[in-house]
């Protein structure tokens, strides 16, 4: 269980008690920075390893300000940071304006929260974003427009995306014509989050460029990776991306880092990309997602890295030094464990380890639904096909699967 370690020690405070606060837990252990974490249950993920783990949501003002200052003698926050982008940016600004360090900081994080937002300002930075276009909110003329949009895509298909609320492929329609989407035309009419369209990209894969940066301006990138999705969620990591053109590392990297200054990011930022093939078969990549904060596509780097993420998002935010990036094996694939047929995923602990030593094998400590995170393992080595069949075989294991 994690807690401060001494009363001068920085306290972190960290808003969502997910997995990814949960993986914050070891490397704040062991820098001897406190953890503060608010969960959305008290058996939720993070607050099975956080001591310091008050119960609350997200949008409740007087949960993140107990956060942040408690009343009951604990330490005061050094610094407010986030597992997830979903809090009141109106609250955040008068934290800062408090004193409160927030790190991303409200103007940075609207960009991860708002899709038409963020498209609005990469394109301003000039970073490689697919042909896209803000929907009208009024039904006709949002007809017209996607309609329009369409005729000018190859086969006449597009995405269309709910600018909020979207995640692990949820809110995103493939479409050939505005009636695919008139639920959700109506639905902006009435409140809903307003809508996008974008080009039907034809990726050959898709890859992440990580990236920390720190409020003195440092900073950091891990090798890119290729990130392969099934039903829209992230189910295995290869890290590096093989046979990526070393040139094309070079531009997803410097992307990520645009991506940091531009918007001026503190923290970890995952920049999600399409890899297409350009004029003469040349390797382009294309922006799709991003998120700031610790991401499924860095899991890896808990074992295949000499800094994890999760190390080092506590560096950035708290300003400290940054660590070594490099990988610390030639290959690592992570397998992500989406639901499970058992009653217990540590009831295949027995097998796995025994088949398996070499394997890293992260729970969350979340109950058991279909397609549901449940976990990850980490396999590294010098032989890719190897590394990657062992990685996958162990998390297949863990969803009960011979």
């Amino acid at each position: 269980m994690t807690g401060p370690t001494s009363a001068s020690a920085p306290v972190v405070a960290v808003v969502g008690g997910g997995q990814l606060a949960r993986m914050m837990a070891p490397a704040a252990a062991e820098l001897g920075v406190g953890l503060r974490v608010l969960v959305e249950d008290p058996a939720s993920s993070a607050a099975q390893v956080v001591t310091d783990a008050p119960v609350g949501v997200a949008s409740d003002d007087a949960a993140i300000r107990a956060l942040i200052a408690p009343d009951d003698g604990r330490a005061p926050a050094a610094v407010l940071t986030f597992e997830h982008e979903h809090v009141p940016n109106a609250l955040l600004q008068d934290l800062i304006d408090h004193g409160t360090p927030v790190r991303p900081g409200p103007d940075a994080l609207v960009q991860a929260q708002d899709k038409i937002v963020m498209r609005r300002r990469l394109s301003e930075l000039g970073l490689p974003c697919p042909r896209w276009a803000a929907l009208p909110t009024e039904p006709a003329a949002a007809r017209d427009a996607l309609t329009a949009f369409l005729a000018e895509e190859p086969g006449h298909e597009a995405v269309v995306k709910t600018s909020r609320g979207g995640y692990d492929g949820k809110g995103v329609r493939v479409v050939s014509s505005p009636d695919d989407v008139a639920d959700w035309l109506a639905a902006a009419a009435d409140g809903a989050p307003a809508l996008l369209v974008e080009r039907k990209v034809p990726f050959v894969r898709e890859l992440a460029a990580l990236v920390a940066r720190r409020p003195s301006g440092e900073v950091r990138t891990w090798p890119v990776v290729e990130s392969v999705q099934r039903d829209g969620v992230c189910a295995e990591v290869v890290a590096p991306a093989p046979g990526l053109d070393p040139a094309v590392d070079a531009e997803a990297r410097r992307i990520a880092v645009a991506v940091a200054e531009g918007l001026d990011v503190t923290g970890v930022l995952a920049v999600e990309l399409f890899e297409t093939r350009g004029a003469e078969g040349a390797a382009e990549v294309w922006v799709n997602e991003l998120a700031m904060r610790p991401h499924n596509s860095g899991h890896w780097t808990i074992d295949g890295a000499v800094t994890s993420q999760f190390e080092q998002h506590l560096r950035a935010v708290l300003d400290l030094p940054l660590g070594e990036t490099a990988a610390r094996a030639p290959w690592t694939v992570m397998a992500n464990v989406l639901g499970s047929s058992l009653d217990a995923l540590t009831d295949a602990l027995p097998e796995v380890l025994a088949r398996f030593p070499e394997a890293r094998v992260n729970l969350y400590g979340k109950s058991i639904r279909p397609g549901r995170k449940l976990g990850h393992v980490n396999v590294s080595g010098t032989d890719l096909d190897e590394v990657r069949r062992r990685a996958l075989d162990a998390a297949a294991l863990l969803r009960g699967e011979n």
